[in-house]
């Protein structure tokens, strides 16, 4: 058996079949049991599409999942569609609900819809594994992302209304997040990816499905929000008519010296409620002595895990308490 051929350097990863055989690339070789076909017309080398096996948290494999298919299919993605809806979602890096296939089992990253979107009046978006849209000119903006064509924060926003009321405000709070300085905080003065201003003009554009829910959920939306988990536990707060707590402030002790950064905090009545995920190592170690160090100050620390935001009842009772309500 002969040696087998290799590919010219630029067909590293995915790649089109046309534009292979147009630089020379032999049917044969396109045939080569160490190339995929992801999708028809695509060709990839091994592990082009894997989103990383290793990970752990659900919630990021199927974001990954969607943005190494979306990378797949780009070789073939006509000059007039674009990414949007969950894949854009995806490629911005922003939070979603995870997707469960019929036997409530977490859906595999191959059944994770692609959504293309065509706009204008070019040919409609079909492909094997995909979901098409169409949608106008005047109500979409497109740009590039990391070497993807994509819709905006903002237009993929008012894309998907049909999620749920928090799911919605969550993804609203990712993309309007402003990123201020302060005590070991990240990427300090990045511009947020959208606005609640280009959100609102992104819904007023014209006819959006789920546009009622989504102005419920533009109203809710704030700048201060680090994660949906904290989100969610500001919202199931407020729904239970408890005061909005203020988000992510850095709490001064009576001298001067910096405690750390609440996730969200009473002032006045020095209460602090903190969303605790799965915490590892320096991390973890980290957090105990932030909030020991918060409740040596005299603060109350309501820690949130994500059993008891199973049980929003109990939560709002553990705060009201705390508040003396």
């Amino acid at each position: 058996m002969g040696r087998r051929q290799p590919l010219p350097d630029e067909f590293d990863g995915a790649f089109s079949v046309r534009i292979a055989k147009a630089s020379g690339v032999g049917r044969g070789r396109l045939r080569g049991t160490d190339l995929e076909s992801p999708f028809h017309g695509v060709r990839a080398t091994p592990n082009a599409g894997d989103p990383g096996l290793a990970l752990a948290d659900p919630y990021e494999r199927q974001r990954r999942a969607r943005v190494a298919r979306a990378r797949l299919y780009a070789p073939q993605l006509h000059f007039g569609h674009f990414y949007s809806h969950q894949t854009a979602v995806s490629i911005w890096g922003g939070p979603l609900p995870l997707e469960f296939a019929d036997d409530d089992m977490v859906m595999a990253d191959e059944d994770l819809a692609l959504h293309i979107t065509a706009r204008g009046h070019v040919p409609f978006p079909r492909a094997k594994g995909a979901t098409g849209h169409r949608t106008l000119l005047s109500l979409t903006s497109v740009i590039e992302h990391d070497g993807l064509r994509v819709s905006s924060p903002a237009s993929t926003w008012a894309m998907l209304g049909t999620l749920p009321l928090i799911d919605l405000i969550a993804l609203g709070d990712y993309f309007c997040r402003e990123w201020r300085s302060g005590y070991g905080r990240p990427d300090t003065g990045r511009p947020p990816l959208a606005t609640r201003d280009a959100l609102r003009a992104a819904l007023d554009a014209g006819r959006r499905r789920g546009a009622a829910r989504l102005r419920e959920a533009l109203e809710s939306i704030r700048e201060d929000s680090w994660s949906p988990r904290e989100t969610r536990v500001r919202c199931i707060l407020v729904a239970a008519g408890l005061p909005e707590p203020e988000l992510n402030i850095d709490v001064f002790d009576e001298s001067g010296v910096f405690l750390g950064c609440v996730d969200m905090a009473y002032p006045g009545e020095k209460v602090a409620v903190e969303y605790l995920g799965m915490l590892h190592g320096q991390r973890w170690a980290e957090d105990v002595e932030r909030l020991a160090a918060l409740r040596a100050a005299g603060w109350t620390v309501i820690e949130v895990t994500a059993p008891l935001l199973r049980r929003p009842a109990d939560l709002v009772r553990r705060v009201s308490a705390a508040l003396g309500r």
